[in-house]
């Protein structure tokens, strides 16, 4: 063979192994190197190199953190009630050497601790309180796990129970209830619209008293005050011809006083003052008999006198 090409071989296979040496470790991962089947280090990200032949990367480890949906397992409650139960575990891994050599196929590890974990917190209670008391039974879950999984480099951050699935008669039970209840508040809703609305009702009717008894208030104090102002306007009307009586009586007494006149004058001066009081008013005045006889007697002279012209 030509010693050129045989060069160029041994060159290529030189570089090969250089390559194979040379390794990069990514981000969020962890390198498990051994050495002649035994234990010599954990890479961690960048770039490191290995001795050919005796050296080899055992496992690669993802330090991200995980998810796990394992399928329904079937637990048993206190009260005898066969259901369904399917888990959500969230782990991360802490230390790749004991998650490397701690235990074999850690996830099945991990399926069967969490159905046996369930099974035992799920033995202590009842239906009821298994449906309702979810955040519990995941703290010890999550609890339980991570003690469980701490020797083999693994740490449960969170579990979740996705789905519970009671026996179908149970179901329909709890339908019916929920139907129930729903039927109960239904009614206690439509009872309190009904009463509400009474409510309303009531005190319209008493809004609607309470302007009536203030509106027949003002219409009795409105015509009050009607009555007291036609009361008082007769009262001023009385008045006047009071007045105007006295005030004629006063003229006429002058008047005798400045001419003396006999007593015939006198009384038929104060025929004409009533007369004068009582013109365009509803007033009814008692005429003394000496004034009727005055005016018998006018009325008597008046006719003398017509039937002396006559003549």
């Amino acid at each position: 063979m030509n010693p050129i090409i045989l060069i160029i071989i041994l060159a290529f296979i030189i570089l090969v192994v250089l390559a194979s040496c040379v390794k990069i470790v990514p981000q969020a991962h962890a390198y498990v190197v051994e050495r002649l089947g035994g234990y010599q280090t954990t890479w961690d990200v960048g770039i490191h190199i290995k001795a050919p032949l005796i050296d080899k990367v055992a496992k690669k480890v993802l330090l991200k953190e995980q998810v796990v949906d394992f399928p329904p397992q079937p637990v048993i409650t206190k009260d005898n009630v066969t259901m369904k139960i399917d888990t959500v575990v969230f782990f991360q891994i802490t230390d790749p050497k004991l998650y490397a050599y701690g235990v074999e196929h850690p996830l099945m590890a991990i399926e069967n601790l969490t159905a046996t974990t369930l099974r035992n917190i799920i033995g202590d209670l009842e239906l009821d309180e298994t449906l309702t008391s979810r955040e519990i039974i995941n703290t010890k879950m999550r609890v339980t796990l991570d003690e469980a999984t701490d020797p083999w480099g693994i740490k449960v951050t969170r579990v979740e129970l996705k789905n519970i699935i009671p026996p179908a008669a149970i179901q329909d039970a709890m339908e019916k209830q929920m139907k129930a209840e729903r039927e109960r508040r239904e009614a206690i809703l439509i009872a309190e619209g009904q009463k509400k609305a009474a409510i309303l009702v009531a005190e319209g009717k008493k809004e609607s008293a309470i302007l009536d008894a203030e509106g027949e208030k003002e219409a009795a104090i409105l015509r009050a005050e009607a009555k007291k102002e036609a009361t008082i306007r007769e009262a001023e009307g009385q008045a006047e011809a009071i007045l105007a009586v006295q005030k004629a009586n006063a003229e006429g007494i002058r008047f005798l006083n400045e001419a003396s006149p006999n007593n015939a004058v006198i009384q038929l001066r104060s025929l004409e003052a009533f007369a004068k009081a009582a013109d365009g008013k509803a007033t009814k005045i008692i005429i003394p008999s000496e004034i009727q006889g005055l005016a018998g007697m006018v009325k008597s002279l008046t006719e003398v006198a017509k039937d002396d012209t006559d003549n």
